[in-house]
């Protein structure tokens, strides 16, 4: 009789299984990569710095061994980390990594009651005089009191903030420091802050969008959110009605819409083959395109405001600005080179046809399309690439036609 080979655990195989009676945490998980990996022992979620997208890395043999409503539990624990921002910025300055990976901990451990034994709760152990349902900055304050009255009774702090992240349960070694007792770390905060702030920007912003998609998909839904408690509901939806910056959403837009091309090299080393195969040399062109309204509607306060930020963009790329109304005057298409700083200015007036500026950018094969309007006039017709549309907060919110593309409101 021949021996069969056991399989890996395959997380993707039973994610909706588990997550069926939970709309808003189900269509989060579908926009985000889950990885098995054993350099961590449990679970954890990072910015992917080659993809600039949020991912879960999990542990085949560690998920193998839970039951399923604490598989579910675990993952809903790596999704609270995303929804909750604590894994790029939200981080206050000069705290100590490993106290405000516990705060975050014991917030959402509040609201799951099936993780496995040994993780961090308010409640229970080291933490039994503190209250369930606070936010990671209310632990924070009450960790940061409980390690200034250990250290002013002279008690010896146990661990260090080395190894964050590593250890799940109880006597755990690495993963169980300040003030935690016996208690370990619940999962893996590794890489936590350590992508350029560019990409962690990007990932935002992607991020934000699969929340409100997914908070909508929970709205529409007959089981509505699930577990997610009201306090929690609250919270995300008041983080998706926040004040968008819409310069960050413009750098956003650039990095998004930018070509990688790859070629075969020598020179660089196969992360997966090393020696075997060659590696990949990426280089990033972007071609962005910028449309303006040069309707009499939109006013110069808006085109300044537009330019302004156009001038800092420049440092991230080469823009062609495309004036129009109801045609495009090539004669006044100009190319805005990296580097360069341009004045405001409005060469042309009269009505508006987006169709003009569309027809335009899809004939030079362009990477991305910004449109500067004040969005009266009829729908355009497909873009071949991104089009973003840009105009004051009024416009945005009464735009004369519907579409799924961004609109994004400047404040003037």
């Amino acid at each position: 009789m021949m021996n069969k080979t056991k399989k890996t655990f395959d997380l993707n195989m039973h994610v909706a299984r588990l997550l069926m009676d939970e709309p808003f945490f189900a269509a989060l998980s579908r926009k985000i990569n889950k990885t098995a990996s054993s350099a961590l022992p449990t679970a954890g979620v990072r910015v992917n710095p080659d993809t600039a997208q949020f991912e879960m890395l999990y542990n085949p043999e560690f998920f193998e061994r839970l039951d399923d409503p604490a598989r579910k539990d675990v993952l809903k624990h790596e999704f609270y980390h995303l929804v909750f921002d604590h894994v790029t910025t939200r981080k206050p300055e000069n705290v100590k990594p490993m106290t405000w990976n516990f705060a975050t901990d014991l917030a959402i451990n509040s609201h799951l009651e099936n993780l496995p034994s040994g993780c961090l709760k308010p409640g229970q152990g080291p933490y039994e005089n503190f209250s369930s349902g606070l936010t990671a900055e209310a632990y924070l304050v009450l960790l940061k009191k409980q390690e200034e009255e250990k250290a002013n009774d002279g008690e010896k702090q146990e661990g260090s903030d080395e190894g964050s992240g590593e250890g799940f349960g109880k006597g755990s070694g690495k993963g169980s420091g300040e003030g935690s007792g016996d208690e370990g770390q619940f999962d893996s905060h590794e890489g936590w802050g350590a992508v350029d702030s560019t990409i962690e920007e990007i990932a935002k912003e992607r991020l934000k969008d699969f929340i409100k998609k997914a908070a909508g998909e929970a709205n529409q839904s007959g089981k509505g959110w699930g577990s997610v408690p009201t306090s929690c509901r609250r919270d995300i939806l008041e983080r998706l009605a926040t004040h968008v910056d819409w310069k960050k959403v413009l750098r956003y837009f650039v990095k998004t819409s930018t070509r990688a091309n790859k070629r075969s090299t020598v020179k660089r080393l196969n992360k997966r083959y090393s020696y075997i195969h060659p590696g990949k040399k990426v280089t990033r062109q972007a071609r962005i395109a910028i449309s303006i309204d040069q309707s009499g509607s939109v006013d110069d306060e808006m085109l300044a405001a537009f330019f302004s930020e156009l001038n800092k963009l420049a440092k991230l790329a080469s823009f062609t600005v495309i004036p129009f109304d109801t045609r495009v005057d090539e004669s006044l298409i100009y190319e805005w080179k990296q580097g360069q700083n341009h004045k405001t200015e409005r060469v042309m007036c009269g009505g508006t046809c987006f169709n003009a500026p569309t027809e335009y950018v899809n004939k030079h094969g362009f990477d991305g399309h910004i449109v500067l309007t004040d969005l009266m006039a009829p729908k355009p017709k497909a873009s071949k690439c991104q089009r973003m549309w840009m105009s004051t907060k009024y416009y945005a919110q009464h735009p004369y036609f519907k579409t799924n593309e961004r609109i994004l409101a400047i404040d003037v």
